[in-house]
């Protein structure tokens, strides 16, 4: 198929491994769903600590099966986009170590404290599942099959962080005020985790007509607007002065987006901030500490991939 062919066809899983493809639906794809599967990895990296920090056992085994669960989409994710035949898991894996490989704003920032972790549990993982949601409905089916499973586990996710922010919200006035204080700081990052203003994005035009996409980026932050200030609000946060956010009077918001940093933002989707040095840092020593695991999986794939004893009658 040419392009102009795929724009014609092109459905909710319209494609698969076995459609002769353009390269450059390939490699849109491709580009798609890296960044996916990387941010989901940084994710787990960035929320591992808090399996030893977190205050009860009941909170430790949480957030251990939400990490698991996290790698385990980045592993699904991989696998999606290697099936398209513009690079190997293993080179993904290498760039993302290497910081070629690019991942989600609000997973470049450190998160130090309890308070903050349902910034990433209940926002940033809400935005995910507006965002994952549409995703169901992408062209390359591998990618829209994935979403079935991984939406399913961010929704339990997203009640693991609600849960927290209740909690926090109703203990005492030092947790309130140190929770509060947390969402001002993450706001503004949280809102940018749908990425550049329409006018600014480069991908979006072409993801959405082979029907990698379904909704922009400003679509997807109102919405996501529409549903978490309520949220926000029913626990006793308060919003912020900036960015500015507009009522319109009829269940629905907008961000004044000029409010928002878009020169750090720029500068951290390219790996240039000083968090995102620190995170890929923590992800390429972590990459190498287990490479003898690795060496030995590989070491025992040659030694049994050899000629194969016939099994006796």
């Amino acid at each position: 198929m040419n392009v102009d062919e795929v724009k014609a066809r092109a459905g909710p899983r319209e494609f698969s491994p076995k459609d002769d493809l353009p390269e450059e639906y390939r490699k849109a794809a491709t580009r798609m769903l890296e960044f996916h599967a990387n941010s989901e990895i940084m994710g787990a990296y960035l929320e591992r600590p808090f399996i030893r920090k977190a205050p009860s056992i009941e909170r430790k085994m949480a957030f251990s099966a939400k990490v698991q669960d996290e790698i385990g989409h980045g592993q699904m994710l991989y696998r999606a986009a290697e099936s398209l035949g513009i690079k190997t898991r293993d080179e993904m894996l290498d760039d993302l170590a290497n910081g070629d490989g690019k991942f989600l704003n609000c997973f470049h920032y450190p998160m130090e404290s309890y308070v903050e972790t349902p910034m990433i549990a209940f926002f940033v993982d809400g935005a995910a599942m507006r965002r994952q949601a549409t995703l169901k409905k992408s062209s390359w089916e591998p990618y829209a099959h994935a979403m079935d499973k991984i939406c399913f586990e961010e929704g339990m996710h997203v009640k693991h962080g609600e849960s927290i922010l209740r909690e926090l919200m109703n203990g005492s006035q030092k947790e309130q005020r140190m929770t509060q204080e947390a969402f001002e700081e993450w706001w503004p990052r949280i809102l940018q985790f749908f990425g550049p203003t329409d006018d600014q994005s480069t991908h979006h035009d072409f993801a959405a007509e082979v029907g990698l996409k379904t909704c922009t980026n400003d679509e997807l932050r109102n919405a996501f607007l529409n549903t978490y200030i309520p949220k926000a609000k029913k626990y006793g946060l308060e919003m912020p002065d900036e960015p500015r956010i507009r009522d319109n009077g009829d269940g629905t918001y907008e961000v004044v987006e000029d409010d928002l940093d878009w020169d750090e933002f720029f500068t951290v989707s390219q790996n240039e901030y000083d968090g995102s040095i620190e995170q890929i840092t923590g992800r390429r020593q972590a990459q190498e500490a287990v490479q003898w695991v690795r060496d030995m999986m590989d070491d025992q794939t040659t030694t049994n991939s050899g000629p194969q004893t016939q099994a006796a009658d």
